[in-house]
This record gives C-alpha cells, structure tokens and sequence, in this order.
C-alpha cells in the first residue's frame, strides 16, 4: 500500500494496523541536537489514548512509546527517529461475525474495492488506531519549531456549540472532552450519556489555534501552508470538512468585514485590526496566529442494524459490536494538534533552506 508518508524535509512515514502486533513510524529530517527522550512524546500519547474515560473506546492500550533510533544521549542525532508501539489490548473475536459484510460509513467497502484485501480487525490499516504515531510524530514536530504553542479544543459536539465569550484554555484540560467552555462540557456529558446508551454516536468540530509561527512559512500555489494543513488534516480519519480562519462563514460576510486592516506599530512591526484569514495569506503565514478547524463525522461503529452488502453479493444487516468511541472527535483533538504541528515543522524547514535569513517576525524596515 502506498502513500503512507506526510511531509517534504520533515517527513513523516507510518505503518501497522489496529490489531496488528505494534504500530510505528519513522520522522525523517529532524534536526541534530534537539532534546528527545520517551518522556518528552508520552504526555501527547497519554491525553489521546484510548480508555480514559466512559466517552471514549474501552479499549485498555498503554500506549507506551519506545525510541529505536535518531537519538543519542537524549539529542536526537540528525538520523531517522524510529518510533514504536505495541498493541497488547486486541480483541479480533469481536469482528469475526462481520468479516465478510461491508460495514456501513467505515472504509471497508473501499479497501475491498482497492486492493481486492483487508484486514477487517477494527479495520486494519484504516482503523484511528494509527493516529497515535500521527500524535508520536507531532510531539517530535513541537521540538522543531521553538517558541510555537499549539492547542486544540473541541467546539461543538453534535449540534451543540460552545460560546466562544467564555473560551477557557484552561478549562480545555478540566474535561474528557478538551471543551473550553465549562457548560458545554456539562451539556455534552449528558449528550454523550444518551447517545452511548441507545448505542449511536455523534459528530464534533475541532479548532486548532498555533500561536508563535513565525511569518513566511509555505509558498505560492502548489506549496501553500493552508493546502498542506487542510491536506494533512483531511488525512486524519473520519474528518470529512476544514476551513481556516473564518473558514466558510467568510462567504457571508462583506469585502470589508472580512478584510484584515493593518497598521504599523511603534516598534516597526505590522499589527492585524482581526484574524479572519486564520494567519494565512497567500498560502503563506502572517505571523499571525494560525487558526483552522475539522469537522468529524459520527462514529460508524454503532449497535443500530444497517443495511448493507456481503463479499458475495449478498443484502444483509450489520451490527459493530466491539469497543468504539461514541465521539470519535473527542480523541482526534491531539491527533488535529500533532498534524498542525507536523505540517508547521516541515514548512519552517522548506523556509529556513530557501530564506536562512528571513525576518522571524512581522516586522518591516523603518525609512
């Protein structure tokens, strides 16, 4: 199968699948002499993995990481960084009555189409179980870019939105749903209780926000930073829309509402009236703060029977049955963190080799 790499001069290459035996990737181009110990990537892992709470899968991984390569004596060496994790919470039995039927919103049909093969244990290759090492990854990535900070929350589950007046970092951290608005969160838990129960699911919308990226990171038409991140962000699993900034409310808004005044501050640097173009301009970052958001369609492992195909052409009834996140949203806000950070890095890499000499702000010559 191919196409299992993301990025240019920080590239990052995945493998294993849901019930294989270990998942891992390799993170090509990191620079030498960064610090890199297990210790700096866990904490990632440990706020995307499974079991932590009744809103997420039951399924009981660790997800412990190890280094097998590109680092020594705590820095990493300039080489490729092998990461890896073992799966030790399978459960294939629980999939063994669907093998051969097509489950309904999952890729399964598709992979058949394809490849003529799958692995139809929690879906193989194309199970959220691979994002982990997408989050391993991003957690090398932050160690690139110096002086980035880089959040993500929840800001509506289902058809319930948060109200953007109370936002809350802090709160983000409080809660197993990473919401910013405590309320919210309260609504959503009872949201999720339900749905849960009657064994259906809901769908979320994820912001990410990159405060501290410098300005000049992508280029002109086929390099631009917001193609790649909408890029790398749509290859996350179940994600099935992204907008930057104001996204697709700009197209109601006036050309002067949405245009982004500026002005020059005392210290000669350039200060943005708003943000409605999410710190991208031209394909190419402002210096602003970096905003996106996804949208994450409904789990489509669910207990309701649907309608669907058999291998061998037959009608028939599905029923998942197995361990599955009743929001799958909830755990892809790390995993939407790790790919802005991983799309971040590597677009600072591209600008430091073709401009070493670049401003790192937005600043503009004084007369």
């Amino acid at each position: 199968m191919s196409h299992n790499s993301f990025g240019h001069l920080f590239r990052v290459t995945t493998w294993g699948e849901s019930h294989g035996p270990a998942i891992g990737c390799v993170v090509d181009g990191c620079p030498p002499r960064l610090a890199l110990t297990e210790a700096d990537i866990q904490p990632f892992l440990d706020r995307r993995r499974p079991g932590q709470s009744k809103f997420v899968t039951q399924r009981q991984e660790p997800d412990q990481v190890r280094i097998l390569s590109g680092t020594f004596e705590g820095l990493t060496t300039g080489t490729p960084i092998a990461l890896l994790i073992e799966n030790q919470d399978q459960r294939s039995r629980d999939y063994g009555e669907i093998k051969d039927r097509f489950r309904p919103g999952h890729a399964d049909l598709a992979y058949e189409l394809k490849y003529g093969i799958r692995d139809y244990r929690g879906g193989g290759r194309s199970s959220a179980r691979e994002t982990a090492m997408r989050v391993a990854a991003g957690a090398v990535a932050r160690r690139v870019l110096e002086g980035v900070t880089i959040r993500g929350a929840l800001v509506q589950m289902g058809p319930d939105r948060i109200d953007r007046a109370v936002w809350d970092w802090a709160a983000a951290e409080e809660n197993p749903f990473f919401c910013p608005d405590p309320a919210a969160a309260r609504r959503w838990e009872a949201m999720l209780t339900e749905a849960r129960k009657s064994g259906s699911s809901l769908g979320a919308v994820i912001e990410l926000v990159a405060e501290g990226a410098p300005p000049g990171l992508g280029a002109p038409v086929y390099g631009k930073l917001d193609a790649d991140l909408a890029a790398a962000l749509m290859s996350i699993n179940a994600v099935k829309g992204v907008e930057i900034g104001e996204g697709f409310a700009a197209a109601a808004l006036s050309g002067e509402a949405n245009a982004d005044e500026m002005r020059m501050g005392a210290d000669g640097r350039v200060l943005f009236g708003d943000n409605h173009a999410g710190g991208i301009l031209g394909g190419i970052s402002t210096g602003q703060p970096i905003v996106a958001r996804f949208a994450v369609k409904p789990t489509s492992s669910i207990l309701t029977p649907r309608r669907s195909v058999d291998r061998f052409g037959q009608e028939v009834e599905v029923l998942t049955k197995g361990r599955h996140d009743p929001c799958v949203g909830i755990r892809a806000v790390p995993v939407g963190e790790a790919m802005l950070a991983i799309t971040l890095a590597d677009h600072l890499l591209r600008h430091r080799a073709q401009n070493p000499d670049a401003p790192g702000e937005a600043r503009l010559p004084r007369n």
